[in-house]
């Protein structure tokens, strides 16, 4: 695992970044020929992101 993010500006950044990941995947994907595993890592991704928007909220910086 790697070290914890405090700062609220790294918070948003790091968020930033994977919110701008996970676009760029929607954006490739080709919908004739995605499947129930590729949408299932889609919504992983989400969840993924809520929990970390969920954490930062928790914490002190925040």
């Amino acid at each position: 695992m790697g070290k914890s993010i405090v700062d609220k500006d790294d918070q948003l950044t790091y968020l930033k970044e994977r919110l701008s990941m996970f676009m760029t995947v929607l954006e490739n994907i080709e919908p004739e020929n995605t499947d129930l595993e590729d949408i299932d890592r889609l919504i992983g991704i989400i969840d993924e992101l809520e929990t970390k928007v969920e954490q930062f909220k928790r914490s002190k910086s925040v």
